[in-house]
């Protein structure tokens, strides 16, 4: 494997301009959840210019393979995400968004570009190894019921089977080349939670005339959140947020309802069940003894993130040494969601964070952000990396 590990770093190099601007066209013409049609064909000619046989899957994803020596030895699944944000871009970069309202401020077309980076290295190399490479690009991450779920519906798990799936994500707070790792329970499932409080409107001057939901839906918000801190073990992360509140009335008038969303999370799954039952328990027998009606609908989203212990040593201890040790970081747990969790509950799997701040503190804007981009440096790492950790996992 030695022998491979400058040759892998030399390709990377001589890519990387390439990849930049692979990058850049697709940051230029990003496309919403579900909508990546003019993307999907990209990917596609792209690959075919590799002289892979890429397939449609779930609509607007792409999947394709890399046999090298042996195909049936062993395969890893690599995966990418392709869509962007409704967000208005303030960048002012030549690559800038042409579509007005949409924008890559996730990373997304980071993802993409380095997975096609590192199709083109391990084409090269495809005489160098036994197994099979798996490329899934991926539609819909931003969106439920996630793009991710939709692919392994289709059977991009099987034939073949991946022994492991790999991920890679931007992360703005690492500067270019390094990443950062964790094992376990990474990322939290997500939940969307919305609540209608109905009473009976009227002037506010009298309030014994009416049913003020909106004080209703005020012991509401305050009381769940004894959910999270005497329900759950404090062992256990949990967060539940309420983030849109709307009680159309008026100074002095009282509305006959209100409308609450917000978000509940956690990083375990029979918690996570109890924890629904806990809340909706809490709403309706709330405001049923303050005389209103509470109705909540909770939309199951993703399912957290574990990135499974022994394939996430043996991928750091081959990004280290990639990459040098020093260069790769222990992360805490993130109760942010990532649809890649699919993936992590259905076969061994790993997602890290890939660096793409500035040395000099450039580039340091969050994801999800109208001013999000990257040192263009991760885009070097980003492949290489990528063909080196799936050289590393064939070679088990």
């Amino acid at each position: 494997m030695q022998h491979l590990l400058s040759r892998i770093k030399t390709l990377a190099a001589d890519a990387a301009a390439d990849t930049v601007a692979l990058r850049q066209h697709l940051h230029a013409n990003p496309e919403l959840s579900f909508q990546e049609f003019n993307t999907a064909a990209f990917v596609t000619a792209e690959l075919e210019k590799l002289g892979l046989a890429p397939q449609p899957i779930a609509n607007t994803g792409v999947v394709a393979l890399i046999e090298g020596r042996n195909p049936g030895a062993r395969t890893v699944a690599l995966r990418a995400d392709m869509d962007a944000l409704p967000i208005t871009e303030q960048n002012e970069v030549p690559y800038k968004s042409t579509n007005p309202g949409v924008m890559h401020a996730c990373g997304h077309d980071v993802h993409t570009s380095s997975l096609l980076g590192a199709a083109r290295i391990l084409v090269q190399l495809r005489d160098e190894f036994e197994g099979t490479v798996k490329l899934m690009f991926q539609p819909g991450e931003e969106l439920l019921p996630g793009g991710a779920s939709l692919m392994i519906k289709e059977g991009v798990l099987e034939n073949p089977k991946p022994a492991s799936v790999l991920g890679q994500h931007v992360f703005p707070m690492l500067p270019a080349g390094q990443i950062g790792i964790r094992p376990g329970r990474y990322m939290a499932s997500t939940d969307e939670l919305y609540l209608t409080v109905r009473g009976k409107g009227g002037h506010g001057a009298m309030p014994e005339m009416n049913l003020d939901p909106v004080l209703v839906a005020a012991h509401i918000i305050v009381a769940a959140q004894q959910i999270v801190s005497r329900r759950a073990s404090p062992k256990m992360p949990s967060v539940l947020s309420f983030g849109k509140v709307i009680a159309n009335g008026a100074t002095n008038v009282i509305p006959n309802e209100v409308h609450i969303e917000g978000t509940f999370r956690t990083l375990n799954e029979e918690w996570r069940n109890e924890a629904h039952e806990h809340l909706r328990r809490l709403c309706e027998g709330l405001a049923d003894s303050m005389g209103a009606t509470c109705e909540l609908e909770i939309r199951r989203g993703y399912p957290y993130l574990e990135n499974e212990p022994q394939l996430t040593a043996r991928i750091r201890a081959a990004a280290e040494q990639y990459l040098g040790a020093e260069n790769v970081i222990e992360l805490d747990q993130w109760l942010a969601a990532e649809d890649f969790a699919y993936f992590s509950q259905a076969a061994d799997a790993c997602f890290y964070r890939l660096g793409t701040r500035a040395a000099d503190g450039r580039f340091a804007s969050s994801v999800h952000t109208p001013t999000f981009d990257i040192e263009p440096k991760a885009l070097e790492t980003g492949p290489g990396l990528m063909a080196w950790l799936t050289l590393n996992e064939l070679a088990e």
